[in-house]
C-alpha cells in the first residue's frame, strides 16, 4: 500500500521515494506507469480530480506524470507522459503542480462549507460533489432550491470564508466518528476514519486535499443550479476560479452592454424587448409566408384545368425551403376543389411533398416511394400526405413530371 504524503498535510509539493513497480505500455494503455513506495500525488476519488507534476528518476531523467490513479490494493498509480518506463528501484524525486493543487484545495475547502451552510441554513444535504477542471457542483437531495436560498447559502459560505476558521486534520476510530455528528458518515467500513474539520462549523470524513483556514479558500461563488434526477445540483467556483469566472462574466456582460448601447443593469431588460420584437417579427414573417403560399396556390389552381377529376398543381422552388412547399402544398388541398400538390424544393437539401385533398383516389404515399426509388431518395407517408428527400444534385422537376405522368396528368 503507497503511504500517502497528502494526508497529513496537503502542503507537500516535493517528496523523495522509491519505485516499487513499474508497468510498460501496452495495447491496453498506452502511458507507463510507476508505483512508488510513498507519494504526494493525489489520486482522482472522492469527486477530486487527481493531481499532476514531475518525476525525477536518478536524479536525471524528469517525467511529467499526466494522472494518478487509486489501484484496487490500495497502491497508487502515476501515469508518466515518456516513451518508456523508469527502472524498478528507481530513487525518485516528485514535485507536484503547485497551482492545480492550490486550485482543488480551494475547491474542495470550499465545498464542504458551503454543503454545511445548506444544512445550517436549509436542511439539504449533499449526496455528491464533482469537481471538473472548470467548475465544480454539488447535488442536494431536495426537489427544487429558491434564488433566495441560493444568496443565503453563498452568504452564509462566504461569512465563514471571511472569518478564517481553521481547518484541520483529525484521525478517529468508526466508533468515535459515530458519535461525533459528522455531516455525513462513509459507507465504507474502516478500522481508521480521516476528518476534516472547519472549526465550530463542518466536520466530515474525506481523503481530499483542504487548505489550512478558511480564508485561503479565497471566496465562494455560487452560478448555476438545474434539477437532476437525485435532487438539485448547484454549480459553484471558489478562490482564483471565482475571480477569473467573475471577470469572465463581468467581460461578457460589458461587450452585451456596448452592442446593447446600454448600462450594464440595463442588459436584462434590452434582452427581453429584443427577444419580444424578434417574437413580432417572427409571426409577421409566418404571416406573410402563409398569405403567399395561399395566393399563389389560389392562382395556380384556377388558371388549371380539371384532369381526371382533380386539378393538379406541379412547382418546384428554388428560392424556398421545404417548409414552404408543404405549406403550399397544404393550401393547394384545402382550397375546398380536387386537388392534387406535387411540389419540390432544391433550397438546401432537394425535398419533395406529395398531398391530396382529402378523400382522393390517389396514393401519395405509394407514388412518392416510387419516384424516390428510381434515384435512391427515402421519404413516405399516407394516402393523402407524403414528404421525402432526394440525393443532392437530383432533377427534382424531372422526378414531380414523372410522377405528373404516372397519375395522368
Amino acid at each position: 500500500m503507497t503511504k500517502r504524503l497528502y494526508y497529513d498535510s496537503s502542503e507537500v509539493h516535493e517528496f523523495d521515494s522509491v519505485v516499487e513497480d513499474v508497468t510498460p505500455p501496452s495495447a491496453e494503455q498506452s502511458r507507463p506507469a510507476v508505483i512508488l513506495r510513498e507519494t504526494a500525488f493525489y489520486p482522482t476519488s472522492g469527486g477530486q480530480v487527481h493531481d499532476t507534476g514531475w518525476l525525477t528518476f536518478d536524479g536525471a531523467e524528469r517525467l511529467r506524470v499526466t494522472e494518478v490513479a487509486d489501484a484496487e490494493d490500495g497502491r497508487i498509480v502515476h501515469y508518466l507522459e515518456a516513451p518508456a518506463p523508469p527502472r524498478l528501484g528507481a530513487a525518485v524525486h516528485g514535485s507536484i503542480d503547485r497551482e492545480r493543487r492550490r486550485d482543488h484545495m480551494q475547491q474542495h475547502t470550499g465545498q464542504h462549507v458551503l454543503s454545511a451552510a445548506f444544512i445550517e441554513l436549509y436542511q439539504m444535504p449533499t449526496v455528491s460533489f464533482h469537481m471538473g477542471e472548470d467548475y465544480c457542483s454539488i447535488d442536494l437531495a431536495t426537489p427544487a432550491v429558491t434564488p433566495e436560498q441560493i444568496v443565503g447559502a453563498e452568504k452564509r459560505a462566504n461569512e465563514i470564508v471571511f472569518e478564517n476558521r481553521r481547518v484541520r486534520v483529525r484521525y478517529v476510530s468508526r466508533a468515535e466518528a459515530e458519535k461525533l455528528g459528522l455531516r455525513k458518515l462513509p459507507s465504507t467500513e474502516r478500522d481508521e476514519l480521516r476528518l476534516i474539520e472547519v472549526a465550530d462549523f463542518d466536520l466530515s470524513a474525506c481523503g481530499g486535499t483542504h487548505v489550512g483556514a478558511s480564508g485561503q479558500i479565497g471566496s465562494i461563488l455560487l452560478r448555476k443550479m438545474e434539477k437532476v434526477r437525485q435532487g438539485t445540483r448547484v454549480e459553484f467556483v471558489c478562490g482564483n476560479r471565482a475571480v477569473r469566472m467573475a471577470r469572465q462574466d463581468y467581460g461578457a456582460l460589458s461587450e452585451a452592454a456596448a452592442l446593447f448601447s446600454a448600462k450594464l443593469w440595463d442588459v436584462p431588460e434590452q434582452i427581453r424587448k429584443n427577444a419580444e420584437e424578434s417574437r413580432s417579427l417572427r409571426k409577421a414573417k409566418d404571416d406573410a409566408l402563409e398569405q403567399l403560399a395561399e395566393l399563389m396556390a389560389a392562382a395556380d389552381l384556377r388558371n388549371l384545368p380539371e384532369r381526371n377529376g382533380a386539378k393538379i398543381v406541379v412547382r418546384a422552388f428554388s428560392d424556398r425551403d421545404i417548409n414552404f412547399a408543404k405549406l403550399f402544398a397544404q393550401k393547394v388541398t384545402r382550397a375546398g376543389v380536387p386537388a392534387i400538390a406535387l411540389v419540390a424544393s432544391s433550397v438546401d437539401s432537394p425535398g419533395l411533398v406529395f398531398a391530396q385533398a382529402p378523400g382522393g383516389s390517389g396514393d401519395m404515399g405509394a407514388l412518392l416511394k416510387q419516384v424516390l426509388a428510381s434515384v435512391g431518395g427515402r421519404g413516405g407517408g399516407s394516402r393523402d400526405f407524403a414528404q421525402g428527400g432526394a440525393p443532392a444534385g437530383c432533377d427534382i422537376e424531372k422526378l414531380l413530371r414523372g410522377a405528373a405522368v404516372t397519375i395522368g396528368a
